[in-house]
């Protein structure tokens, strides 16, 4: 066979082979026999090997993995990879309706779909081939397990017709069958291998195998569910679903297009008695708005999407005994009782404690040593106790009473009004609240310093080298070389991430100082109002309350921060170091006033810029992004497609509609 034959039958027996993958492990009808198909890829492998300068990433073959072992390096995520907030009611259900209902005049059109319980993967396709996979990671970045993932029968290697985007990802569920699952398991415990505790686990740990034949041998699974990118073929969620399917993605046949939150329920009911029915695991149902200009309309908090939740049906539960209740300190002096249970199986895992969040919940639970407890875990993830067999308690048992004074350094606790926490006010020297307030200073999301674990911030606090964040910037070689295993690479690539940490924003500095109640997105909001610390610290109650998304709770957390003089010194000290306590000047030449004032609401689709670029311009100018329509709204930005009832509200409430062209005219 010469080389013009070899490429014409590799050509053949690739197209072939991917039609029967797809036919197999997608359609779930094959059309030949398990012996033809290994015959195909042994003629193809053969003549692969034969004639390497036909080799390709893309080729079935490469689906049996490789015996080389990996080291899966951190990409970024183009888009982040969010969580979705948990309801476990009809209540919570009708709740995110409500909630949607005031920040969108539209009619809803909802998706239920089933939430497969695996492990999160986001697959990238560029022209038609898949040329990255990660996991989710933090949400950030995540590990690049490509190599693996193409062992993944079920995940199209190159797509099927030519209508999809050239450049767009893919988000879904990589899980294990229960069939696999319980093959797998039975194989471990005759190798005296301990059995893993259920098919999530077994899913990710198969994914993040270094082997990538073992990895094909595990027999995974995955359903897709969301499609991102700049040039989506649809503006409907249901439909952009329904065309990646006719690419050769596995959708789920069993997600539904529903007019009601009535429908929604309908759906839940429904699967929440036949999910034991499926081959895979689900741990609940997810609803998104299908819309995706009403999806960006609504947008996100630092964590989740507003248009989109996930049902999860009633966790397992099982009763065992407490044994005791001992006390956590966070970083903010947050006090956190934690319940010691005798240990029980419970959803896969053995469960030893669980946490009892504040003093209101001992009291509703009018807990005692040694009484039979329910536990059951929230989300499926964290134990929780929901009840006490009271049946079975000891006439003579001793009642919980919650702690006076902080377990680590004696002070006495205090309750702010209105919170359920007990909190530690000894911030400068409550041990537990130092080393807390490091960790989450060199947090990814806040300053990023590589290299310092729990345990090194451990051994620089004990050692007394490290009694501040701000003793960070004062560390030297020798200080660090003497600490156990800490060698002379990982000692420099500490002491380069802190200098580099001087180039960390404003934002995220703010961020970074831990002030109680700002998270993320409150600290970015400050920074663009106030743009140096010096004006936050000069802000009055009044001035914070006013800036968007600002309330009293927040604005009276960062006052009482910074009437703390030790607070204030370590912001001196942190500026003496370097850090960015101000916007820079490229920030700062793109700040103005030039809509103060202004109340704006985006609607519809727009053709030079996003939503987000709209809004992030809107507050970089001084004015304010609303997403409802009242009497207050100052300026209705309008794009393409605004439903007739916002432009009903606009006429009724006299408001001036603009143009993106107007906009860009107004801040230029």
């Amino acid at each position: 066979m010469n080389k013009t034959e070899a490429l014409q039958r590799i050509t053949e027996l690739r197209e072939q082979l991917h039609k029967h993958n797809h036919n197999y492990y997608v359609l779930s009808q094959p059309t030949i026999s398990d012996f033809e198909f290994d015959m195909l890829m042994n003629e193809l492998m053969t003549l692969e090997k034969k004639f390497p300068e036909f080799a390709d990433d893309h080729s079935p073959s490469q689906r049996v993995g490789s015996d080389i072992n990996l080291e899966f390096k951190q990409v970024a995520h183009e888009y982040p990879m969010l969580s979705l907030g948990n309801t476990y009611s009809e209540e919570d259900v009708r709740d995110f309706e409500t909630r949607i209902q005031k920040l969108t005049e539209e009619p809803i059109q909802y998706v239920c779909e089933l939430k497969y319980d695996g492990t999160s993967i986001s697959l990238r396709y560029k022209n038609g081939k898949l040329v990255q996979a990660l996991t989710r990671g933090d949400g950030v970045q995540g590990d690049d397990v490509t190599t693996n993932v193409k062992t993944i029968k079920a995940i199209p290697l190159s797509l099927q017709g030519s209508d999809y985007p050239d450049e767009f990802e893919i988000r879904g569920e990589i899980m294990m069958p229960f069939q696999v699952f319980n093959q797998l398991n039975a194989e471990r415990e005759e190798q005296g291998e301990s059995p893993f505790a259920n098919p999530r686990n077994a899913a990710s740990g198969s994914l993040k195998m270094q082997n990538s034949s073992i990895v094909a041998k595990r027999q995974l699974d995955c359903y897709l569910y969301y499609l991102l990118g700049k040039q989506l073929p649809a503006r409907e969620h249901f439909k952009n679903l329904e065309l990646a399917r006719s690419w050769g993605f596995k959708i789920s046949e069993d997600s539904k297009l529903c007019q009601s939150i009535d429908e929604v329920l309908d759906f839940i009911k429904y699967w929440d008695t036949k999910r034991e029915e499926l081959p895979v695991p689900i741990d609940g149902i997810v609803i998104k708005v299908n819309s995706i200009d009403q999806q960006e309309e609504l947008g996100y908090t630092a964590k989740s999407p507003r248009w989109a939740i996930s049902y999860k049906f009633k966790a397992e539960q099982v009763a065992t005994r407490l044994l005791s209740v001992t006390y956590q300190v966070g970083r903010t002096g947050s006090i956190t009782p934690v319940a010691n249970l005798e240990p029980v199986q419970l959803a896969g895992t053995v469960v030893k404690r669980a946490s009892l969040h504040n003093s209101d919940i001992i009291a509703n639970l009018d807990l005692n040593l040694n009484d039979f407890v329910y536990v059951e875990k929230g989300g499926e993830i964290i134990p929780k106790i929901v009840g006490v067999d009271v049946d079975q308690r000891d006439g003579n048992a001793e009642k919980i009473e919650f702690i006076d004074t902080c377990p680590e350094c004696g002070t006495e606790l205090i309750r702010l009004e209105g919170e359920a926490n007990h909190y530690c006010p000894n911030s400068v020297f409550c041990p537990p609240q130092i080393t807390g307030r490091i960790e989450h200073f060199i947090g990814r999301k806040a300053m990023n310093i590589d290299g310092l674990g729990e345990e090194t911030i451990d051994l620089l606090y004990q050692n007394g080298l490290v009694k501040t964040i701000a003793d960070l910037y004062k560390l030297k070689k020798e200080d660090l070389l003497p600490l156990d295993r800490m060698g002379e690479k990982s000692a420099d690539r500490i002491l380069s991430s802190i200098q580099e940490s001087l180039n960390v924003p404003y934002e995220r500095v703010l961020f970074a100082l831990g002030i109680r109640h700002v998270g993320q997105t409150v600290a970015k909001k400050l920074a663009k109002t106030l743009t140096s610390v010096q004006a936050l610290k000069a802000a009055s109650l009044e001035d914070l309350v006013n800036i968007d998304e600002i309330g009293e709770k927040i604005a009276k957390s960062i006052i009482l921060f910074f009437e703390d003089e030790a607070q204030n010194n370590l912001v001196n000290e942190l500026i003496a170091h370097g850090l960015q306590f101000e916007l820079n000047e490229e920030e700062l030449a793109g700040q103005t006033n030039k809509l103060e004032g202004l109340s704006i609401v985006i609607s519809g689709s727009f053709s030079l810029h996003s939503r987000d670029e709209l809004k992030a311009l809107i507050e970089q100018n001084g004015g304010k992004n609303t997403s409802s329509i009242s009497k207050k709204t100052d300026l209705f930005l309008a794009g393409e497609k605004v439903g007739p009832s916002k432009l009903e509200k606009v006429e009724k409430f006299g408001i001036k509609t603009i143009s993106e062209q107007d906009f860009i005219q107004m801040i230029s």
